[in-house]
């Protein structure tokens, strides 16, 4: 079975960074709920956006994010800060140095 691999973008609203990336660090925590979510990480990028990167054990362990109590609260509080909708792209791995693929 095949990893699953996400990035993600996330327009953070002009001014809300501060508040933005204390709700990031949140959500950093609550994936600690999820076994299956091996990778889970924010970047800051040009132009007020922030990327993830996200790897999964499988299709399963993917399917599961976002439906813990503390995911939950973490997603909607970051939403007070964007600016809007996440573009999502989900990939498979192929090759990778610094991660079992």
């Amino acid at each position: 079975m095949s990893k699953i691999s996400l990035i993600a973008k996330l327009p953070c609203a002009e001014g809300q960074n501060e508040g933005f990336e204390a709700a990031l660090a949140d959500m950093i925590e609550a994936s600690n709920e999820e076994a299956g979510l091996e990778i889970y990480s924010a970047h800051r990028g040009d132009d007020n956006n922030y990327w993830f990167f996200e790897l999964y054990t499988d299709e399963a362990a993917k399917d599961v994010h976002g439906k813990g109590d503390a995911m939950k609260a973490a997603m909607r509080a970051i939403g007070a800060f964007m600016a809007g909708a996440p573009e999502v792209h989900l990939m498979t791995p192929v090759v990778a140095k610094g991660m079992d693929i």
